[in-house]
């Protein structure tokens, strides 16, 4: 089964949900995950962190469930490497942002029949496979100067059985995403 997702940045709700847990637990593969970082910058330097209120991929007027697992998954993160986290002065601010378009790949199997033009020829099989690929990207901003510091990205293809536990597979992402977050690689 297959559900179309608009081609542009929408909104966390029930189907963005569906994105964001799939694509670490409903693909056979893992996502692929990349990290960059200010060179100037010491992570360490910060101590305390926060977010941005509301997060502003969040278009209702509330809290929705998948902010609550992202913004959880991210102070655990953060915690177990010794930051702690201010709502009142934080000095890194978390942003997250989802982007999801509708893809397909097309296939052709040649004909293979008798003689030389056989796979020339405009015969064949053509094999269509759509899917949705989804990019979860988690945003660490200075709060003083409101400059970008860090940033880790997942993107992979949706899956669609990965609603039975979002909150384990939303931690399971962004764990990815922060493995190696002390010495990131600039890229």
């Amino acid at each position: 089964m297959n559900i179309k997702l608009p081609s542009r940045f929408i909104a966390l709700g029930p189907a963005l949900l569906a994105v964001l847990i799939s694509l670490q637990t409903g693909c056979a593969s893992q996502p692929d995950i990349r990290r960059d970082k200010d060179p100037a910058v010491d992570l360490k330097a910060y101590k305390t962190f926060g977010f941005f209120d509301p997060v502003p991929t969040d278009r209702a007027r509330y809290t929705t469930l998948v902010s609550h697992h992202l913004k959880q998954a991210t102070r655990d993160q953060l915690e177990r490497r010794g930051y702690v986290y201010s709502e009142r002065d934080p000095a890194l601010r978390i942003n997250f942002l989802l982007h999801v378009v509708d893809r397909q790949d097309v296939r052709t199997t040649p004909v293979a029949g008798p003689g030389p033009l056989a796979y020339r020829s405009w015969g064949g099989r053509l094999d269509t496979t759509s899917y949705r690929q989804g990019s979860l990207r988690i945003d660490l901003v200075d709060a003083d100067r409101n400059v970008l510091v860090w940033q880790g990205v997942a993107e992979g293809r949706v899956g669609e059985d990965a609603l039975k536990n979002p909150g384990a597979a939303l931690q399971e992402v962004v764990a990815g995403i922060f493995t190696g977050f002390d010495d990131t690689p600039v890229r």
